[in-house]
C-alpha cells in the first residue's frame, strides 16, 4: 500500500507525516507462520510480529460479544444499537476494564489456552507462563495513548517477556489501532536513561514523594508516568524510522519486546469503541514480575510500590 493514498492520520492530537520516509505499513508475518527460526529473525530485526489472521475469526468474534456485553451492563454502550456494535455514549472516552477478563471463559481460552499460547511456547522454545493480569480497553473518540515501552510498567522480573496486543473487531485507520516506530527497540542511546525505570518506585527519603505514592491520591500515584513523549511527531523526527500500523481485523494480534517505542492512533469516529488488549507472556525458566501474578494482582496500586534512597 502507497502512503500517498491514505486519509490524515492522527496520534496523541497530532497529525502524522505520511509520507514514505516517515510512516508505513506494518510487515505482515503470517506467511512464516510454521517458520519459527524465521520469526525469531524478524523479531531481532524488527522488534514486531505482526500476524494477520493468525487466530480464529469466529472465536474473536465471540470473545468480542463477551466484552460488549460487559460494557454495556458497565453503561458504557449506547442502548439504541446492538451491543457487538460496540458503540458508545457521548463521552465515554478511555473505558479501562480488566475486570471484564476476569472469569470470562471465552476470553481466557482465547489468550491462555490454545493457538496463542502454543505461538509463544514454539516462538521461545520452552514452557511459557503469562501475567494473571489482562489489559482490558475500550477507546472511544478522542486520544489514543502516547509514546511509550512497556518496560517501566513491568520491568522486575525478566525483560524477555512479550507484549500481545489483540484487536476485538475491524479497526480502521479512523477508529485508531497500533503503531510502533520502526528500529526504535536498537537505540538505546536514547532509551537507556528512560527505559529501565521503575513507573511503581518512590524515593523513600523525599516526603512528597512517599506521601504521593502510598495515599495513592494521584493518579497511580506515580512520580514518573512511563511517557515517552507527548508528541510522535518530534519523537520520530528524534528517533528516525518510521511510525508503522495497519487496519486490523479479527484474528491479527501483534507482539513486541519491552522495549519497542509504541503508541496508538487517535479514535476519529463519532461514537464508535476500539476494544483491544494487551497480553504478556514469557518463558516459565525466567523471573517474573509478582505486580501482575496472583487472584487479585497488586499492579499500580500502593501494594506495588517499591521504595529505594535517592
Amino acid at each position: 500500500m502507497s502512503t500517498a493514498t491514505l486519509p490524515q492520520i492522527w496520534s496523541f492530537g497530532h497529525p502524522l507525516d505520511t509520507s514514505e520516509d516517515k510512516f508505513g505499513i506494518l510487515r505482515d508475518s503470517s506467511d512464516a507462520a510454521t517458520d519459527f527460526a524465521e520469526l525469531r529473525r524478524r523479531f531481532d530485526t524488527d522488534g514486531y510480529l505482526y500476524m494477520k489472521g493468525y487466530l480464529d475469526r469466529e472465536q474473536v468474534l465471540d470473545a468480542r460479544a463477551s466484552l460488549t456485553d460487559g460494557l454495556a451492563e458497565a453503561g458504557v454502550l449506547d442502548e439504541n444499537f446492538p451491543r457487538i456494535e460496540g458503540i458508545c455514549k457521548p463521552g465515554s472516552g478511555y473505558v479501562f476494564k480488566p475486570e471484564l477478563t476476569n472469569n470470562n471463559a471465552k476470553i481466557q481460552d482465547l489468550l491462555y489456552s490454545g493457538r496463542l499460547p502454543e505461538f509463544y511456547r514454539k516462538f521461545y522454545g520452552e514452557k511459557i507462563r503469562h501475567y494473571d493480569f489482562t489489559w482490558l480497553r475500550a477507546i472511544g473518540p478522542g486520544k489514543g495513548t502516547n509514546p511509550h515501552c512497556d518496560l517501566p510498567y513491568m520491568g522486575r522480573g525478566t525483560h524477555g517477556h512479550m507484549t500481545c496486543w489483540l484487536p476485538y473487531g475491524d479497526i480502521s485507520f479512523e477508529l485508531g489501532g497500533l503503531m510502533v516506530l520502526e528500529g526504535s527497540h536498537k537505540r538505546m542511546d536514547l532509551l537507556e536513561n528512560y527505559v529501565y525505570r521503575d513507573v511503581d518506585s518512590f524515593c523513600e527519603n523525599k516526603p512528597d514523594q512517599v506521601k504521593n505514592a502510598t495515599s495513592g491520591a494521584k493518579g497511580f500515584g506515580w512520580t514518573f508516568s512511563g511517557t515517552l513523549s507527548h508528541n510522535p511527531p518530534v519523537l520520530r523526527n528524534k528517533f528516525g524510522g518510521r511510525w508503522l500500523t495497519a487496519e486490523f481485523e479479527p484474528g491479527d494480534f501483534i507482539t513486541f519486546g519491552m522495549f519497542l517505542v509504541h503508541a496508538s492512533l487517535d479514535n476519529r469516529t463519532e461514537n464508535r469503541l476500539r476494544i483491544s488488549s494487551d497480553a504478556r507472556y514469557q518463558r516459565a525458566s525466567e523471573p517474573i514480575d509478582d505486580r501482575w501474578i496472583g487472584v487479585n494482582p497488586p499492579g499500580h496500586t500502593t501494594a506495588g510500590k517499591r521504595g529505594r534512597i535517592c
